[in-house]
């Protein structure tokens, strides 16, 4: 005999690592019949990962040599072709199951058959995530065994809102149609066909009992029909089951209070089911440990149910008298602590500094414990900078992977084939392997206004052949994909995703394109949709990019390589089984851990009562002896983010009770401070020392000599920006698919006004109005103003048009001639160096009497104020008023200025306006004189060596728009730091 005989229920506590405890526990049962009589034993686990902790743990009990281990198998992803579910004796009359995604497309198809039921017809990525809840009551009600055709009639009786009577007409037309499906296709759900066979396994070892020993482990039995392959395993003549953490010492009161949201709902469920009372429940081994036995019966008590709280007190008195040696509660607080950190970030940097921190020590190991898998993965990202990679069960999101991506980016391609940044996003993509053709398309071609169309971009790309080959294949691989839809605005999903595949090939290597993880997934996914997708409803290109992207976000990949052999990251269920020194756990706030109860979108909880559904708070339950479990480890370090998502988050109300029994007793949970302080100062050593205002200072001889007086602008107000441009000859890039509508409303105002001086220099056309706005249009349609703009833009057209030509009449009439875009300059010694300022002049309009001439500048925005120009923070009229007085005209020659305007050209009400702001005269001639001696200062000012070119030097333009230069001079760091100093 093994041992096993007659001993049917055993427990592990919880603060024992529980794989190790069952791998020790059987080879101790089973060393005197042998060393063949493990490999004749069968274990049962929950899952996959526990299977392989346990044949991890049978290894490690062994020392290392090579073991015959036992038979172990997973419960909940069993497979029946793998003893004991052999298909010979159980499986043999059993349809086959349906795959996952087919029977999600084929309910997608069902919902869109019954959009009438609905109020409005959902889209085929709508639909696929209705189906998705439609699954998950399905399989609920298919685990839980619950015959929901039978308990349709009456569902939505009773005082319920209306929307419940048509989410109750609804689920009764998919549950019929899918049954109705199912049978056509001779196929079984897999959530079914699972319970069916633990079903037949569980008669089967009732009715002729398995002579071998036969151990369940780990399984709380929360399905009904698991739960009563437990009670058949448990009756076996040599079968046990190991339950995880059973509360011994639970006051028999508060067991009874026991409710679904308690950590050990579940297995008293169990318990109750196969009649057995907690007391008769065994260790599975003595303990030659026990200090954790107080961080059991700590954490246990701080989870009792919230009934049974009310003698929190003296159950504290109860557990001191239990030791006359020590304080229990300070024991059990020994080796707990906690880290409160101010946000996500922060929280996930402390988790890899703990998780590095363990490393420290030769062979000890740490697990982050969390279900928040955002969170893991950051963790991970910051393990990497110490080159460390942790074995995670969290995995990586497809939709990250370069297949993953290139197949959406080109399938958004199909609806806008010319969007520049799409078009970047697929040509610079690695898998192309066209690194300098795409960075060519995208300087010469793609940066600027989108293009008109196909040839337009070829057109600005046709001396650089690389690159119009990459766009040409492109186009072709979008025109593939777009194949589908040449019949009409809507196809089959399927066919576009065969569309999609052969396009994505066209554009890169099968070989990579469809290897690795990433690869492998999308592979089996596009194959899914070709294959199974004939029974989702036709879409458009936008719906069939959101159906693709539903698919793929909700994709994992389950990532090899060489891994870390101390480290690992763990979801909650996992880490009930896998046990390391170190236990991290993290994501301690409410709707995280515990996640909030989920809401079923098609069932009240009334309605789940009627149909015999466990309550949504059962899966807290299960949480919650997750979480027990994992509390009771030697070395935990719970961590909890004070703010999630940039709102204040509200601590996990495990935790909130493990503080609150602690303060009960006087006591406190370690703060572990330190990591925080580690984490803040791990990218910021040193202490405070905010970024100052840059101020470079360039050799004299490297500083520039001559200057546009749009520039010399510029040097007024933020020197920083002509040190970057015109020393450093930075020149910044147009945005990819720049918007047009101001820029080109600017050029276009000045190149019809320009067109049109030189067309009628003289006399007005009788249609000027007409003219005027004819080339306006035609100069915005040039620079690519896409249509939807147009539409505006002729309106406004019309009107400005008007106003100008009622501005030509009146100003030339004292004009001798119109002289536009005028070039001039002015070259001045200062200190024996020679300086030159120039001015493109917008318009200039001599006066009959040869004397002076009046200077224009034309505006579709806002023009520079009185106070701007007369303090010499917009100077280009008055230095262009100083050139002209100096003769740097020479088409005009020297006169004085008169009028210093600006003309601005809207198109609205008023739909032009002159602003003067300076009158001809002594006012235009002072203006002149001032700016003029204001530029020989400064540039006398920056032929001193030691003067810095310091960034934004004008206080009222510090946090103006960020400019051309603004991300490079980091103004918003320093402006906001609270020293806006000189720099250094």
């Amino acid at each position: 005999m093994s041992g096993l005989a007659g001993s049917g229920w055993f427990s592990i506590p919880a603060h024992r690592p529980f794989v190790d405890d069952v791998a020790a526990g059987l080879v101790e049962r089973l060393a005197h019949l042998g060393p063949d009589a493990l490999s004749h034993a069968t274990l049962l686990t929950p899952t996959r990962r526990g299977a392989r902790a346990l044949a991890d743990a049978f290894v490690a009990v062994g020392g290392g040599r090579a073991v015959l281990l036992p038979q172990i198998r997973p419960l909940g992803d069993l497979d029946e072709g793998e003893p004991p579910f052999e298909p010979g004796d159980l499986a043999l009359d059993l349809p086959p199951a349906v795959s996952s995604r087919r029977r999600r497309f084929e309910l997608a198809r069902l919902v869109h058959d019954n959009a009438s039921l609905l109020d409005s017809p959902p889209s085929a990525g709508q639909a696929l995530e209705m189906a998705k809840a439609v699954s998950d009551l399905l399989d609920s009600c298919q685990i839980e065994e619950v015959p929901i055709i039978a308990r349709l009639d009456g569902l939505a009786d009773g005082d319920l809102a209306a929307h419940w009577q048509v989410s109750a007409r609804f689920i009764r037309a998919m549950v019929e149609g899918w049954s109705a499906r199912l049978a056509d296709l001779q196929m079984m759900d897999v959530s079914e066909r699972r319970v069916r066979l633990l079903r037949e396994l569980a008669k089967q070892w009732t009715d002729n009992p398995p002579p071998g020993v036969l151990v369940a482990a780990g399984s709380t039995g929360t399905a009904p029909a698991t739960r009563d392959l437990l009670i058949a395993i448990s009756k076996a003549p040599e079968g046990c089951v190991v339950l995880p953490g059973l509360d011994e010492d639970l006051a028999t009161d508060a067991w009874d209070q026991v409710g679904e949201q308690h950590p050990q709902g579940a297995m008293r469920r169990l318990l109750h089911r196969a009649g057995v009372d907690r007391g008769a429940v065994r260790r599975w081994r003595t303990e030659a440990d026990s200090r954790g036995r107080w961080r059991r019966r700590l954490v246990n008590e701080a989870l009792r149910p919230a009934e049974a709280t009310a003698d929190w007190l003296a159950q504290i008195a109860k557990l001191r008298a239990e030791s006359a040696t020590l304080d229990p509660i300070a024991e059990g607080l020994s080796g707990l602590s906690l880290v409160n950190a101010s946000g996500e970030e922060e929280a996930a940097l402390a988790c890899a500094l703990l998780l590095r921190e363990a490393l420290e020590t030769d062979g000890k190991t740490a697990a982050l414990v969390t279900p928040d898998q955002q969170l893991a993965r950051r963790a991970g990202l910051y393990l990497a900078r110490w080159g460390v990679v942790p074995d995670s069960s969290a995995g990586a999101p497809l939709a990250a992977s370069p297949p993953a991506v290139l197949a959406r980016k080109l399938a958004g391609l199909v609806l806008a084939p010319l969007d520049p940044v799409g078009l970047l996003a697929v040509a610079k993509h690695p898998l192309l392997k066209a690194e300098e053709a795409a960075r060519t398309l995208e300087l010469k071609g793609l940066r600027g206004s989108a293009p008109a169309d196909a040839a337009a971009l070829e057109r600005r790309i046709v001396q650089y052949p690389e690159a119009v080959d990459l766009i040409r294949r492109i186009h072709a691989a979008v025109e593939i994909a777009c194949a589908p839809y040449a019949g009409g605005p809507v196809a089959q999903p399927h066919l576009a995703a065969e569309a999609l595949a052969k396009a994505l090939e066209s554009l890169a290597e099968p070989q990579l394109l469809w290897a690795g993880s990433g690869g492998e997934a999308l592979a089996a996914l596009v194959s899914a949709l070709i294959e199974d997708g004939q029974a989702l409803p036709p879409t458009n290109p936008l719906g069939f990019l959101d159906l693709l992207g539903r698919l793929v976000d909700e994709e994992t990949l389950r990532v090899g390589g060489a891994t870390h052999p101390q480290l690992r990251m763990l979801g909650a269920i996992e880490a009930r089984l896998v046990r390391a020194d170190r236990l991290i756990l993290a994501g301690l706030e409410e709707g995280v851990w515990p996640q909030a109860a989920p809401i079923d979108p098609f069932l009240s909880r009334p309605m789940r009562g009627k149909l015999g559904l466990p309550p949504p708070e059962r899966k807290i339950g299960l949480t919650a002896h997750d979480f027990a479990q994992a509390a009771s480890a030697p070395d935990v370090i719970l961590v909890h983010s004070q703010r999630r998502g940039g709102a204040p988050a509200v601590e996990s109300r495990w935790l909130w009770r493990l503080k609150t029994l602690a303060r009960g007793a006087g006591l406190t949970l370690t703060d572990r401070a330190d990591v925080l302080d580690w984490a803040r100062a791990l990218d910021a050593p040193g202490p405070y020392a905010p970024v100052k205002r840059p101020a470079p200072c360039p050799p004299v001889e490297d500083r520039p000599r001559r200057m546009a007086v749009t520039r010399v602008e510029a040097l007024t107000r933020d020197p920083y920006a002509v040190w970057a441009r015109d020393i450093l000859k930075l020149y910044p890039l147009d945005r990819p698919d720049e918007p047009v509508e101001a820029r080109a409303r600017g050029t276009a105002i000045h190149a019809a006004f320009e067109t049109f001086a030189d067309t009628f220099p003289d006399a007005l056309p009788a249609n000027g109005a007409e003219i005027f706005e004819g080339l306006y249009i035609a100069e915005l349609v040039a620079a690519g103003m896409p249509p939807s703009a147009l539409a505006r833009e002729r309106a406004l057209a019309r009107e400005a048009a008007a106003w100008v030509m009622d501005l030509e009449a009146r100003r030339r009439v004292g004009a001798e001639k119109i002289v536009v875009e005028a070039a001039g300059e002015l070259t001045f010694q200062i200190d024996g160096r020679p300086f030159t300022v120039t001015a493109k002049a917008d318009r200039i309009e001599p006066t009959r009497d040869g004397l002076a001439a009046h200077i224009l500048d034309y505006k579709t925005g806002a023009a520079p104020s009185q106070k701007q120009v007369d303090t010499g923070f917009s100077p280009q009229l008055t230095l262009t008023a100083a050139i002209l007085q100096n003769g740097g005209f020479t088409e005009i020659g020297p006169r004085e200025p008169g009028d210093l305007t600006y003309i601005r050209v809207t198109g609205r009400r008023p739909a032009g306006e002159e602003q003067v702001r300076a009158s001809a005269g002594g006012d235009s001639q002072d203006a002149a004189r001032k700016a003029f001696d204001g530029l020989v200062e400064l540039v006398r000012k920056y032929d001193d060596p030691t003067r810095p070119y310091l960034s934004r030097t004008a206080p009222q333009f510090v946090h103006d728009h960020a400019g051309d230069y603004g991300h490079l001079a980091r103004v918003f760091e320093w402006s906001t730091s609270g020293d806006e100093g000189d720099g250094e």
